[in-house]
């Protein structure tokens, strides 16, 4: 199952009022640094459950909806899945002036199986998601029964090698963002210089929001938020305090890494190789297995599905 939208991007509201998902969206409020946000999440349970739950963190620059067939397949194989949208990303509220930090994040996220009355989960994380699933699991070791990372970021340590930028300067340099920008970046950084257009879905939501004049000034603000979150705040250090099984699924063409751009040249080509920090990870973790996945960039589930899906099935069942 696929969200629906035009081919080409059009404006969209500060909670994607215009963006269909693909399944029911709800939402929870939360009272956060004396504001009351709302939470949205996708619930998809399936018709013969199996008794388990899978729940799916997006990344930085993506949304739940992402995860429309990975969400349907495993719901067919009897999973409940999870989807939330994070405070200040996809359909949930984007506050300003809060500070954002993946603890925050993670209670958010136990606040919400909470409400839904989960107890345990698998938690697989994306990219930014994947920083997260982290943290949630070092904080909540007995929630998360098992842990997959996707292409997450955060597995070096950028800011011992990438000069600072302030929340201002992160505003000011998104603020200048557009549909070719935010292209280009996704082709050189998740696609290895490829493009194919079921990619475009998943650019029409950061481009929709860039032709909303009124409300990108906001979404800018969130973005350079989180952006110093993920700068400042590594997991790096932690993973080898898992406990819990963990699976790595690496597309070995992924280059991505934080601030490259403002790194010195003769580091920027060491940054974001996937090949090197996915191997150097499994290392640290002690109940950790290793998926490589060639010729696949950042997005091992949206560029070659078939080959995504298959290890995380046999790692659920395990």
């Amino acid at each position: 199952m696929q969200a629906q939208v035009e081919d080409e991007p059009v404006p969209l509201g500060l909670m994607l009022e215009e963006y269909k998902y693909p399944f029911a969206v709800s939402q929870i409020q939360l009272n956060i640094q004396g504001h009351q946000l709302a939470m949205a999440y996708m619930d998809v349970k399936p018709e013969t459950p199996n008794g388990k739950t899978v729940m799916l963190l997006h990344g930085k620059n993506f949304c739940g909806a992402y995860w429309a067939q990975t969400a349907s397949d495993l719901s067919k194989d009897g999973y409940r899945v999870i989807i939330p949208d994070q405070i200040g990303f996809g359909k949930s509220s984007k506050p300003t002036d809060i500070q954002y930090s993946f603890q925050m994040l993670a209670q958010n996220t136990k606040a919400l199986l909470d409400e839904l009355k989960v107890t345990k989960v698998t938690v697989l994380g994306h990219s930014m998601g994947g920083m997260l699933a982290t943290r949630f699991a070092l904080m909540y070791p007995d929630v998360a029964e098992k842990l997959v990372l996707e292409n997450p970021i955060g597995l070096e340590d950028w800011k011992t090698v990438v000069p600072y930028q302030s929340i201002d300067d992160w505003y000011a340099g998104e603020l200048q963002q557009n549909y070719e920008s935010l292209k280009n970046y996704q082709i050189k950084n998740y696609y290895h210089m490829t493009w194919r257009h079921e990619f475009n879905e998943w650019l029409k939501i950061p481009a929709g929001w860039t032709m909303n004049k009124e409300i990108y000034p906001i979404i800018v603000k969130s973005a350079a938020l989180t952006y110093d979150m993920i700068f400042t705040q590594p997991v790096y250090y932690e993973f080898q305090n898992l406990k819990m099984p963990v699976l790595l699924i690496i597309g070995q063409e992924d280059r991505t890494a934080l601030g490259k751009a403002k790194a010195p040249k003769d580091v920027q080509d060491k940054l974001g190789n996937y090949p090197v920090l996915g191997r150097q990870t499994a290392k640290k973790i002690k109940n950790a297995k290793l998926v490589e996945i060639d010729g696949v960039g950042h997005l091992p589930h949206i560029e070659e599905y078939a080959t995504f899906i298959k290890p995380l099935k046999e790692f659920l069942k395990k």
